[in-house]
């Protein structure tokens, strides 16, 4: 997809989905890498406007984001002027190897798409991790069928994109010289509900996530890989 797309809509990026909602999924990613990852210098691939790089840095973490989009990157600037901002592209990340303790990427291989740039931007983060480090891949699960009706709605979707299946993700990986920890489907509030209802809709998401068969139909793919 093209830069001068994401470039055209970041001014209403963040207002594409409740705050409530985006609330919820920032705080259970961030979650997420606590409990699961021992990081300091975090590179969030694809960083949009920065709100999960914005939630990372207040937690602690030195956090660099580089995405392809300057107005994407100008919105991050904005909101968090501390976290260095890099135009780039994930095909091509502009760092040297082994630089950063854990590199990750939310809701970004869609939009990469062409399996063979996904499988670029894969061996990139791997490239960039430091051995020993963490790559974390959290993207949208085929397996959900919700997320076509949701993409149709939504600015940042133009029918370019593409479901990349989790097993793909997995090949790129360990093909990049990254071995898997761990693999979860996670995620299963949608955007229609409303804050009232959202507390019980959590506890349905929990249900979900616990549940095995049914847990396959979670909004989103998460894997955890350590680069060797």
């Amino acid at each position: 997809m093209s830069e001068s797309h994401f470039d055209e809509i970041a001014d209403g990026y963040d207002e594409s989905l409740p705050p409530h909602v985006i609330e919820h999924y920032l705080q259970k990613r961030a979650d997420f890498i606590r409990d699961n990852v021992v990081a300091q210098s975090v590179l969030d691939v694809g960083c949009g406007t920065g709100a999960l790089a914005a939630r990372l840095a207040k937690e602690g973490y030195d956090v660099t984001g580089v995405d392809p989009s300057d107005g994407m990157l100008d919105m991050l600037r904005e909101r968090a002027p501390g976290i260095r901002a890099v135009h780039g592209d994930g095909t091509q990340l502009p760092f040297g190897d082994d630089v950063f303790d854990l590199v990750l990427c939310v809701a970004v291989m869609h939009h990469v798409a062409e399996a063979r740039a996904v499988r670029s931007t894969l061996s990139e983060m791997v490239r960039v991790a430091r051995p020993g480090g963490r790559v974390l891949v959290w993207d949208h699960n085929p397996r959900n069928p919700y997320w076509h009706s949701l993409m149709a709605r939504v600015p940042q979707d133009t029918g370019e994109e593409r479901l990349i299946p989790e097993e793909e993700i997995l090949d790129g990986l360990r093909d990049a010289g990254a071995e898997p920890r761990l693999t979860a489907q996670l995620g299963f509030v949608p955007d229609f509900v409303s804050p009232r209802l959202l507390p019980m809709a959590k506890r349905g998401e929990r249900l979900v996530e616990r549940t095995p068969g049914l847990r396959r139909l979670c909004a989103h793919n998460v894997i955890l890989a350590v680069p060797g």
